[in-house]
């Protein structure tokens, strides 16, 4: 049985992966921590706070031109009264040298509960390694 609060994340990511389609970058940030951490696949491998994970989406723009490519695959969500976590697949599509280039990224999400409202403190996206 799904709780209300695993509805609700779910819904939160959902939303935040419709802003990353959409180049929303105010709605991409909003349910985010203020002291957010995010470890990511391109450089810079750790960016802390708001303003270093708005800039990340510039390089993650760039490489994924005009595709539109953002979706949450397999979603499971583990959430207490305060604290939460996520684990995910996804798929995101960009382009290398001119060639349409698909990855299939790994999520996992830590959120916290302040106030009613669940934030995301915490993102780390990660590929497979060749």
């Amino acid at each position: 049985m799904t709780s209300d609060h695993e509805l609700a994340i779910r819904e939160l990511l959902e939303r935040w992966a419709a802003a990353v389609r959409a180049r929303d970058i105010d709605s991409i940030v909003a349910d985010h921590t203020d002291n957010f951490v995010m470890f990511d696949v391109p450089p810079p491998f750790r960016s802390v706070g708001l303003e270093e994970y708005r800039s990340t989406w510039d390089t993650f723009f760039a490489w994924a031109g005009d595709l539109g490519v953002f979706d949450i695959g397999e979603l499971e969500v583990v959430a207490g009264e305060d604290v939460a976590f996520v684990y995910a697949t996804m798929r995101c599509a960009g382009y290398r040298d001119g060639q349409r280039e698909d990855l299939d990224v790994r999520l996992t999400v830590g959120l916290i509960r302040r106030d009613g409202r669940w934030l995301v403190a915490h993102e780390h996206h990660s590929i497979p390694a060749d």
